[in-house]
Order: structure tokens, then sequence, then C-alpha cells
């Protein structure tokens, strides 16, 4: 149904129908339409959490919280293939593009945006800029970055992310 409509137009309704299944039980197991996404992806996160790992807490470290979190997601196979295996989907094939942009942009980035009054424009741009770290990390494996530490980033990335958080 995502891939056929798009993650806007898909709905619980729709995607249950299609099951042939109650809606009630579609909500009992993925509670939303971004944490069925997030499942028929495969997606190593649920929206949900990293909205609120992101809006909760102080506003001046949203930046290393956010560098923390993906490199966390991103430091295990397991988790980051996944999240690749999307990312090249969206660079080749304009359904897939269109679906994970409408996923991310309103079940994540608008959310956070929105949450901590932040214009979506550096939310974007926040996004774009670690969108662009996991490609130059693990597609194109740019040295040293690809092989970088953990704290390391943190301490080059964070304090840019946190300037699209509070200017």
């Amino acid at each position: 149904m995502f891939a056929e409509k798009g993650f806007d137009k898909a709905t619980v309704r729709g995607i249950a129908r299609e099951a042939n299944v109650d809606p009630a039980l579609v909500h009992h197991y993925f509670e939303t339409k971004e944490g069925m996404f997030a499942a028929a992806m495969r997606l190593p996160f649920s929206p949900e959490n990293l909205v609120k790992v992101l809006v909760e807490g102080p506003r001046e470290e949203v930046g290393e919280r956010l560098v923390r979190m993906l490199l966390q997601v991103t430091a295990n196979p397991e988790t980051r293939e996944p999240m690749l295996a999307l990312i090249r989907s969206a660079m080749t094939n304009e359904q897939a593009v269109t679906m994970v942009r409408e996923f991310f942009t309103n079940a994540l980035l608008f959310q956070v945006a929105d949450r901590m009054q932040v214009p979506h424009l550096r939310i974007e741009a926040a996004f774009a800029q670690m969108y662009g770290i996991v490609m130059a990390r693990y597609v194109i494996r740019l040295e040293p970055l690809a092989s970088a530490g953990h704290e390391e980033l943190v301490e080059v990335l964070a304090p840019t992310i946190q300037r699209y958080f509070t200017g």
C-alpha cells in the first residue's frame, strides 16, 4: 500500500482492508501509520521514539542527541542496512523517493520542527547534513570519516547541527 499510494495517501483503514483484518488490530501491533511504515521498511527506529528523544531534554543539547542517535543506529550493520537500502531505493526509484520524502518530512522532520518551533527549512538542512554523513561514511566510505570514532564525530558535528535548532 505504501509503495502503491505513497506514505501520505496510504491509510491504516486501507492497509487493514487489504490485509483482511480489523483496523484496531493494526493499531494494536503498530500503534500508528508511521510505526507500520517503519516496520514495513524494517527501519531500526520508531518515529515516535525518535521525535520524543529529540524534543525532550535541554534544547541546547539537541544537536548532540541527534548526532549520537544517528551514530548509534548506524553503528550496527543490522540496523544500518535497512536504512541504507531505503536510501539507495530512493536514489533510483521515483516512487520510493516520494514515499521516503513524505515519511521523513511528515512523520519525523516537521513533527520535530513544529514541537520545537524551528522553521522547516532549518530542520531539513539539519537532516540533509546528517543524510550526507551517512552517505559519506557508509556508502562512499570517505576516509577518515568512515573510520572516525563516535566521540570524535559528535565533537565535530554536534555544534553545526545545534546551530540549525538554535540559530
